[in-house]
C-alpha cells in the first residue's frame, strides 16, 4: 500500500521518470548490489532526462518547424555551394549567444528551408526557443493582431524568442503597414535575439524590395551587418529526388 501511495504522489508531482525508474528497480533483479546513494542517483538522473526530453518536445512543438530537419542529416553531396565548415560553426549555436543572424539565399529547391529548420532544431536541442514562420504568414498574423488588440502581445512573443526563422522572404510586395510591422519586429530583436532568413531574393535586392528607403535602411542595418551568409546555388534537390523516385519505380 505504501508503495502505491508513493507512486501516486510521484504522479501528482509529475515525477514520471522517477516513478518509472523506481518501478524498474523494484521489479528488477539487477539493483540489489548497488548502494542506496547509487540507486537514488539513478532515479534522479532518469527524472532529469525525462524532464529535459519533455521540455525539448514542447520547444519543438512551439517552434512549428515546416520540416523535420537536423544538421546531422544535411546533404553535402549535392552541388549547391554549401559551406560545410560554416554549418559546423553554426551548429555550436554561439551565433545565438552573440545575437547574430543567418541569411540563406538561393534558387528554389536547393534546401534553404531544410537548413533553416535544422538550425532551429539545433537551437531547441541546446535549450533555447525558436519559431518558424513564412513571411506572408507572419505579416498576416500581425495584421490580425492589430485588428483584435493583441498586437503588442504578439510582438512581445516574437521579441522573447531566441531564434525567429522567416522563410519565403521577398515573394510578395510589402505594403506600407507591413514595412512598419517588420521594422517593429526587428527593432525588438536587434542586439537581443537572432533571426534566420531564407529567401530566393539576393541581399543586394532587399533594399528595393522593402521599398521605402528610410525603413529599408533601418531593417537592413538590423539584419544584414551581423549576419552569417550561406549563398546556395545549383539545381533543385526536389527535382533530383523526384527523378530518383521515378528511376526506382521504373527499375521494379
Amino acid at each position: 500500500m505504501l508503495t502505491e501511495q508513493t507512486f501516486q504522489l510521484l504522479s501528482s508531482m509529475r515525477m514520471l521518470g522517477f516513478a518509472r525508474a523506481l518501478r524498474e528497480q523494484l521489479d528488477g533483479d539487477g539493483y540489489d548490489h548497488l548502494a542506496f546513494d547509487e540507486r537514488v542517483a539513478m532515479l534522479v538522473d532518469t527524472e532529469h532526462a525525462d524532464r529535459e526530453s519533455r521540455k525539448l518536445t514542447r520547444r519543438l512543438q512551439q517552434a512549428k518547424l515546416r520540416e523535420k530537419a537536423c544538421l546531422e542529416d544535411v546533404d553535402y553531396k549535392h552541388a549547391r555551394g554549401l559551406d560545410k565548415a560554416m554549418v559546423r560553426r553554426l551548429a555550436s549555436c554561439k551565433w545565438v549567444d552573440k545575437h547574430q543572424n543567418v541569411i540563406l539565399t538561393g534558387p528554389t529547391g536547393v534546401g534553404k528551408t531544410y537548413i533553416a529548420c535544422a538550425l532551429a532544431d539545433q537551437v531547441c536541442r541546446e535549450g533555447m526557443t525558436a519559431i518558424y514562420r513564412r513571411l506572408p504568414r507572419l505579416l498576416h498574423e500581425l495584421l490580425v493582431a492589430r485588428a483584435d488588440g493583441s498586437y503588442s502581445k504578439l510582438l512581445a512573443r516574437f521579441a522573447k524568442t531566441d531564434v525567429l526563422v522567416l522563410d519565403d522572404w521577398g515573394i510578395a510586395p510589402l505594403s506600407d503597414q507591413e514595412r512598419r510591422d517588420l521594422l517593429e519586429v526587428f527593432e525588438d530583436r536587434h542586439g537581443a535575439r537572432s533571426t534566420v532568413i531564407a529567401t530566393q531574393l539576393p541581399v543586394d535586392a532587399w533594399h528595393a524590395y522593402i521599398g521605402e528607403p528610410t525603413i529599408a535602411d533601418a531593417i537592413l542595418d538590423r539584419l544584414v551587418h551581423n549576419a552569417h551568409r550561406l549563398d546556395l546555388n545549383g539545381g533543385s534537390m526536389r527535382k533530383k529526388r523526384s527523378n530518383l523516385t521515378k528511376e526506382t519505380k521504373s527499375a521494379k
